[in-house]
Order: C-alpha cells, then sequence, then structure tokens
C-alpha cells in the first residue's frame, strides 16, 4: 500500500492506495486519485518552443518545494491562436479549490524571475516560511 502525506498551513492528510498492488502486475495498476495537497499547472506555447523554460521552472519549482509541498507540477503545452504566446504558473491549494494564476507573462510583462514566483507561490502555501538566498533583497 502506498501513501503521499500532504499537508496545508499545517494540517496533514495521508492518501493511500485502496487496492493491493503487485508492482509485477499491471492488472493491479491503478491511476493515482487527484491529490489534495497543492499542484502547479505550467501553461505555455508550444509554437514558441517553450518546452525547455517550462520544464526549467519546474524543476526549479520542485527543488524548492518537493512533495509533499507541491504534489505535482504539470506541464499544458498550448499552440492555438487564442494561446500565442502564453506562458502562465497556476496553483490549485487542493482538488477543490479554484486555481490561482500566479504568473501571466503577458500581464507580468514578461517570464517570471524565479525568486519572485518561487515567493508567489510560498505566500499562498506557506506563509512565513524562509526561502534562504530566494528571500535576499
Amino acid at each position: 500500500m502506498s501513501a503521499l502525506a500532504c499537508s496545508i498551513d499545517g494540517e496533514t492528510t495521508v492518501e493511500a492506495s485502496q487496492h493491493p498492488h503487485d508492482p509485477l502486475d499491471p492488472s493491479t495498476f491503478r491511476f493515482p486519485e487527484p491529490l489534495s495537497c497543492p499542484t502547479v499547472t505550467i501553461e505555455f506555447c508550444d509554437r514558441c518552443r517553450w518546452l525547455h523554460r517550462a520544464t526549467w521552472v519546474q524543476t526549479e519549482l520542485f527543488l524548492t518545494f518537493p512533495p509533499p509541498k507541491i504534489g505535482c507540477i504539470s506541464l499544458l503545452p498550448r499552440n492555438t491562436d487564442d494561446t500565442s504566446g502564453r506562458f502562465r504558473v497556476w496553483l490549485s491549494k487542493n482538488k477543490e479549490a479554484e486555481p490561482i494564476l500566479v504568473w501571466d507573462r503577458k500581464v507580468e510583462g514578461g517570464f517570471p524571475e524565479l525568486k519572485v514566483l518561487k515567493q508567489r507561490i510560498r505566500d499562498h502555501i506557506s506563509p512565513g516560511t524562509s526561502l534562504g538566498h530566494s528571500d535576499a533583497k
């Protein structure tokens, strides 16, 4: 049985698989249930070739907020005319919460500085927690 513990504002929840699992039997594999801990979605213009930037942001966020602080960081490539030039970072505090727009490249006038993005995410999921050098002025 596997479990993932998530902590939001000091409250810890544990999600455990209810199905028997044999690591060598694919018929026992189950798709993970939606996480109750924070998740991030990075939505980006694929036609602009911003996958590399999106994966870099994803890696940096995972290094700063390892699970269970952030349970999942999804990449969402877009390639339609109405999503041209898009680079947005969304935060969902839990599976029931409405996603929060943390960064929009067009609104902010550019890509996020990682220091600023980390501070904004921290302020939503763990206010008051030090980010070390990312908090230095």
